[in-house]
């Protein structure tokens, strides 16, 4: 029975998965993946990956996931899943690289920069 674990990440969510062959069931932190990502957006971007590669209940997914927001994890997890299942079959890479699941999104917060109020914004300027 094949099984792999990879990692995927986005922001600063950091998501390890552990994929083995099962019949679907998907667990977040000990939680469903319905219940850890409660809305459907979400639940759609966590499941893109086998979908797209038609692996949609294939596969057992147990997910460990730390850090950032709630979106972020779940691209995160969606990351790691595709990497996954391209690495126990290769042949899926074209259909999953064609929705941009395959690339790491390394957009990051900017810094805040010393006097400035946030990143760009400067303070309110008073000419009197």
């Amino acid at each position: 029975m094949p099984t792999t674990n990879t990692s995927g990440r986005r922001k600063t969510a950091v998501a390890r998965i552990y994929l083995s062959e099962g019949n679907g069931a998907v667990t977040v932190n000990g939680k469903d993946y319905k219940e850890y990502f409660p809305t459907l957006p979400l639940q759609y971007i966590v499941m893109q990956s086998t979908e797209v590669s038609g692996s949609a209940g294939k596969y057992d997914v147990k997910v460990n996931v730390v850090g950032g927001g709630i979106k972020g994890q779940a691209e995160a997890v969606r990351l790691a899943i595709a990497k996954a299942i391209v690495e126990l079959d290769a042949d899926k890479k074209p259909a999953l690289r064609a929705k941009g699941l395959m690339t790491r999104d390394d957009r990051m917060v900017e810094r805040k920069k010393p006097g400035r109020r946030k990143a760009r914004r400067k303070f309110q300027f008073s000419k009197r």
